[in-house]
C-alpha cells in the first residue's frame, strides 16, 4: 500500500512540475517598444524625448480623431505584417500624409494633424 501511495504522490508531483514549466513556457512577453505594445500605434507626450510613456494608445485598424495636440511628438508604429500607419491632416483618415512603415516611429508636429489612420 505504501508504494501506491508513493507512486502516486511521485506522479502527482511530476505532473505539478511539468504543468508548472508549460505554463512558463507558455507565457509570452508582451513586445513592447517604448512602451508601445507590440500591434499599436502609439503617441507620446509633447516634446517627449526619448519616447518613454504613451498618452494614446490605438490597435484597431481605421481612422482614430486626434484632439489637442500641438507641436512635435514621436509616434511609432509597432504593428507587423506590414502594417502601415497614417498622419492626417482631416478628421476621420481625410488627407493622409505618407505611411509610416511597421516597427518605424517619426518625431513630428501634431499642429496641424487631426487624425491617425490605421491600415492593414
Amino acid at each position: 500500500m505504501r508504494k501506491l501511495f508513493r507512486g502516486a504522490a511521485a506522479l502527482a508531483t511530476s505532473v505539478v512540475a511539468v504543468v508548472a514549466l508549460s505554463a512558463s513556457v507558455a507565457a509570452k512577453p508582451v513586445d513592447a517598444w517604448a512602451g508601445c505594445p507590440e500591434g499599436a500605434v502609439c503617441v507620446y507626450p509633447q516634446n517627449q524625448n526619448p519616447a518613454v510613456k504613451p498618452t494614446h494608445v490605438f490597435h484597431r485598424y481605421g481612422a482614430h480623431n486626434l484632439s489637442n495636440k500641438f507641436g512635435h511628438h514621436w509616434v511609432l508604429n509597432n504593428q507587423y505584417g506590414g502594417a502601415t500607419a497614417n498622419l492626417c491632416t482631416g478628421y476621420n483618415g481625410a488627407g493622409c500624409g505618407s505611411p509610416i512603415a511597421a516597427k518605424t516611429g517619426v518625431y513630428a508636429d501634431l499642429t496641424p494633424i487631426n487624425s491617425i489612420r490605421l491600415n492593414r
